[in-house]
């Protein structure tokens, strides 16, 4: 993946004194902290980290992103769902990295970075912080403005777009509301750590024994939510949270990819009675199908790998059908 370090772009092979520090003394893969932190908020003021002066403008903001990326996924479901695509431009990475990192193709229309025609994300990184010391990830959010990064970390951005840009939307959905919060952050903090996070864990680990803690954990929280799902059509009910949006694309991406390419095949989305029904429910929300791609999943989770993949061979499968009926209206 690369990095940069005070402002120098490190490829892999530079970085390989560092790559132990990805893995915890079990071989149990763990994930850098994001590091830009500040908030867009209605009226500019500082949010819970960073610093204040941004506020909620149309036109003022441009999210970068990645089809393939799950937290960057997130980022575009709630700018569809809360319909800001014409408030907040945006910017693809192309689906495959490259020894610079995440990196644009400027042949490309759907690949170009509209703001500053950059080869590569970590020159955005460092146009906003010549010093920058970190990992290059999807989303950030860019102030046009100030010509600076917002913020790097997924489940801030969304939280930005679910309420400060109310006022340049028709969509004025809480997806956070204050009386359900304790039990959305509980929820998250378990889907986060054994399922968003976990599959990550299981495909990383570099030993038996880390493996098993992470691949058990996930089906653990899986069964956990299929038989939270049996009498509710959502995770906190009959209405649609932040809660299932941060748990839909790994679901989105989980039998197209995790299942084989990161061993995580205990058993498949589509073999649950409730959560298959439950991730059609929410690829079929308006306008959510339009942000998956599962041609571009596989890609990029069996592009080559010296560890997971060594020829580089994507599969064809498998054949789901994400917009088969769900019949969960029932239950709301």
């Amino acid at each position: 993946m690369g990095k940069l370090i005070g402002g120098s772009w490190l490829d892999d092979t530079e970085l390989a004194a560092a790559e132990a520090t990805a893995t915890d003394d079990n071989g149990a893969f763990v994930r850098a902290e994001s590091v830009i932190r500040h908030w867009v908020t209605q009226d500019g003021t500082a949010g819970p980290s960073g610093e204040g002066g941004f506020k909620a403008e149309a036109g003022r903001y441009h999210l970068y992103a990645a089809l393939n990326c799950p937290w960057a996924h997130r980022a575009l479901i709630f700018r569809k769902l809360k319909q800001l695509e014409e408030a907040i431009s945006i910017s693809y990475v192309t689906p495959k990295r490259s020894d610079q990192g995440w990196i644009f193709d400027n042949k490309d229309p759907v690949f170009t970075d509209h703001l500053f025609s950059k080869a590569a994300l970590h020159q955005i990184y460092t146009q906003a912080q010549a010093d920058y010391t970190g990992r290059v990830t999807v989303p950030v959010l860019w102030d046009k403005h100030r010509q600076t990064m917002v913020n790097n970390e997924s489940s801030e951005v969304i939280r930005m777009l679910n309420s400060a840009f109310n006022e340049f939307t028709e969509n004025k959905t809480d997806y956070y509301p204050p009386e359900q919060r304790d039990e959305i952050d509980t929820l998250n903090d378990r889907i986060y750590a054994t399922i968003n996070n976990g599959v990550y864990r299981a495909g990383f680990a570099r030993s038996q024994s880390a493996y098993d803690e992470a691949v058990v954990a996930i089906f653990d929280t899986l069964d956990m939510l299929d038989e939270r799902l049996a009498d509710r059509r959502y995770l906190m009910g009959d209405q649609q949270t932040e809660a299932d949006w941060r748990l839909f694309p790994t679901l989105a991406r989980f039998d197209v990819a995790y299942v084989g390419a990161f061993k995580c095949n205990i058993r498949r989305i589509v073999d649950y009675s409730n959560l298959w029904p439950y991730a059609r429910d929410l690829y079929q929300t308006s306008g959510i199908a339009e942000t998956v791609r599962h041609d571009i999943y596989k890609q990029g989770y069996y592009s080559k790998s010296d560890i997971r993949n060594p020829l580089g061979i994507v599969p064809k499968g498998p054949a789901i059908d994400f917009s088969e009926p769900h019949q969960r209206q029932q239950l709301g």
